[in-house]
């Protein structure tokens, strides 16, 4: 996305709202994440139940396994967010916090086998919870690979031995399905855990990208003030040089020398000043891509339309009025959908800003709201419109706050 001054500028007025949008965006994926582990050992646990309950076990052991399992639910909390503290970079948590969960676990597998008699009772919770730790790059797929084989391995012995031998074949049906979800179960998890360690990496690499291209602009304007200034100043050092050494022999010719300094000095200056127009100075299509890809990253649904042509219209004006409507969509527009528009018609440019009007805006409301500092806001874009020549109109319906703006063609 290509960024001036000014646009970046705007960028940092609204970084805490971007940044805001941008945690949540993350957190919740996190917390989708979280609430899929959970749901996959609650169920682990109701089919447990069922299968004991379907086996004539006593209301007391029905109880008894419930209870363990939901306390082991809870301790498996800690460890999710241990695993996101390590994965974010945060300050490392102790270790007690992974050592409770794992003697919680033990003891609910060791519950189940009593009242159960089945081995991968007592392997699943404890097996579910080394999934949970954050083990170093390949740990975790070889941990998770050895539990699913070794709960593989009790079932197996399962079956022949207690379930086959003690209760007979119609058991087998009882105990099919909680025996198979337990083996599956730290699969899924670390299933989950690698999606969010995707997102993580995406998160990462997003800003990664943006200092580089923060960087990259930097190197740019840098190279190209070297390039300015380095010649025009040799050439005005040549130049003095040589009036230097005319001053006692021929005045009229170090006068030309000091005149042609002095007219070196004025095309630096005024090269300066190029350059710098050149980087505050963004074609509006660019402005409107720029405003479209700031929204985007916010997590508002923008569609954007700019005719062909768009480089010949006031950009001088329009510019910062593009500029300031999307930091006010930002800060203070509801965030679901916005709609940017430029167009030619007759004789005159027509931009329009429209978004949902969020329900926490400041009473002005939608994308100019709150904006009462002198050369901002409404009253600032209206004022640089009217000294072009061109009309504001404000459209506030319901759920909807709406910007056109006038330009003649000939607005500078």
């Amino acid at each position: 996305m290509q960024t001036d001054g000014r646009t970046r500028t705007a960028a940092d007025a609204t970084a805490p709202a971007t940044r805001l949008r941008l945690t949540r965006g993350i957190t919740a994926t996190w917390w989708y994440t979280v609430a899929g582990v959970l749901a996959f050992e609650i169920l682990l646990i109701l089919l447990w139940i069922t299968a004991m309950l379907e086996g004539g076990a006593p209301a007391v052991e029905l109880l008894a396994v419930l209870a363990a399992g939901c306390i082991w639910i809870a301790s498996t909390v800690p460890l999710t967010l241990r695993y996101r503290a390590q994965e974010e970079g945060l300050p490392d948590v102790r270790w007690l916090s992974a050592l409770v969960p794992l003697v919680v676990s033990v003891g609910t597998g060791l519950l189940a086998w009593w009242f159960s008699g089945l081995w991968v009772a007592a392997a699943f919770p404890l097996a579910q919870s080394l999934a949970l730790l954050n083990w170093p790059r390949g740990v975790r797929f070889r941990v998770v690979i050895a539990a699913t084989l070794l709960l593989i391995a009790l079932t197996v012995v399962d079956v022949r031995v207690t379930i086959l031998a003690e209760d007979g074949a119609a058991a087998l049906g009882q105990w099919i399905l909680p025996c198979t979800y337990a083996i599956i179960l730290p699969s899924m998890t670390a299933a989950s855990l690698w999606w969010w360690d995707v997102v993580i990496s995406l998160d990462r690499a997003r800003g990664a990208e943006a200092r580089l291209g923060a960087t990259q602009e930097r190197l740019r304007v840098a190279t190209d003030v070297h390039d300015l200034q380095g010649h025009h100043l040799q050439v005005i050092a040549l130049q003095l040089e040589l009036t230097e050494r005319l001053i006692g022999r021929d005045l009229d010719a170090a006068l030309d020398q000091l005149r042609a300094a002095r007219a070196s000095v004025d095309e630096a200056r005024q090269g300066t000043r190029d350059l710098a127009l050149r980087f505050r100075t963004v074609p509006l299509g660019d402005e409107i891509a720029n405003a479209v890809d700031l929204l985007r990253a916010a997590g508002t649904v923008v569609e954007s339309r700019v005719v062909e042509g768009a480089e010949l219209a006031p950009g001088s004006v329009l510019g910062p009025v593009i500029r300031e409507t999307t930091t006010n969509v930002l800060r203070h527009g509801g965030g679901r959908w916005a709609k940017l528009t430029l167009e030619h018609q007759g004789s005159q440019w027509r931009y329009e800003v429209s978004n949902d009007d969020g329900s926490d805006a400041a009473p002005t409301g939608g994308a100019l709201a709150g904006a009462a500092p002198e050369g901002s806001g409404l009253a600032g874009i209206v004022r640089r419109v009217e000294e072009a020549g061109g009309t504001v109109e404000v459209r506030r319906g319901r759920h909807e706050f709406a910007v056109v703006i006038l330009l003649p063609e000939e607005a500078r």
